[in-house]
C-alpha cells in the first residue's frame, strides 16, 4: 500500500500504525532544500522539535509552495527513502527531529515524531525521558 493510502487509512481509523511506519520507511520522499546561507534540508522548529519537510510527490510539494506563496520559484529537492531520513538525517540534527509529510495537505498530512520505533533509539525523546537512550 502506498504511504498516502496508509495515511488516509489511519485518519479513517482503520489503519495499522506499524504498517504506516513501514510504508513511510519504504517511500521515496521529496525533501526540498532550504534557501539561505545555511542550506541543508528545509525544516521548521515547533515545540522544541525540528520537523524535516517531506512530500510524497511533486503535487504535494507544489501545494506546499502555493501555501507559502512561493509557487512561482523553482524548488530544488532531494529524493530519499523515509528510512534514510530517520536513520541517517535525524541523528545529524541538533536536538530532537522528526519528519512532517505533506504538511500543506490538512488531513492528508502525517507527522513522524522522534520516538522509539520511528527514529533510532539514541534519538528517541521518549526513551531519553526515561534515561534509556544512549
Amino acid at each position: 500500500m502506498q504511504l498516502t493510502a496508509e495515511i488516509e487509512a489511519i485518519r479513517d481509523g482503520v489503519g495499522d500504525p506499524d504498517r504506516l511506519v513501514g510504508e513511510f520507511r519504504r517511500a521515496a520522499l521529496l525533501v526540498p532544500f532550504a534557501d539561505g546561507p545555511d542550506g541543508g534540508l528545509m525544516s521548521a522548529v515547533s515545540g522544541g522539535i525540528r520537523w524535516i519537510y517531506a512530500f510524497t510527490d511533486e503535487e504535494a510539494l507544489a501545494r506546499f509552495a502555493e501555501a507559502r506563496g512561493e509557487a512561482g520559484r523553482e524548488w530544488e529537492f532531494l529524493s530519499v527513502l523515509g528510512a534514510r531520513l530517520v536513520d541517517a538525517v535525524v541523528p545529524m540534527a541538533d536536538g530532537p527531529a522528526g519528519v512532517a509529510v505533506n504538511v500543506a495537505d490538512g488531513e492528508g498530512a502525517m507527522f513522524f515524531p522522534p520516538v522509539a520505533g520511528i527514529v533510532p533509539d539514541a534519538n528517541a525523546v521518549d526513551l531519553a525521558d526515561r534515561g534509556e537512550a544512549a
